[in-house]
């Protein structure tokens, strides 16, 4: 995060949480607060980080840029 005011960060975040309100709170309703920060936890790794293709990554996969960048290194070694 920048620093305070920074509507960037704030257009970013508003993103992310209006991603996770669509698909993880407002799927059904949670029995305890353990079940549902268990499900943001696995929405986090299992989709946000490795199945949501970014801009800044050339429209790659987070986890498909890191191998991309991986043998890259390897290659430069």
């Amino acid at each position: 995060m920048g620093r305070v005011g920074a509507c960037g960060d704030n257009a970013a975040m508003e993103s992310f949480f209006a991603l996770l309100q669509k698909n993880v709170l407002n799927t059904r309703r949670w029995a305890t607060r353990e079940q549902l920060r268990i499900a943001i936890v696995t929405w986090i790794e299992r989709t946000y980080h490795r199945r949501r293709r970014q801009d800044r990554l050339g429209r790659l996969t987070p986890i498909e840029y890191e191998t991309t960048m991986t043998r890259t290194a390897d290659q430069a070694a």
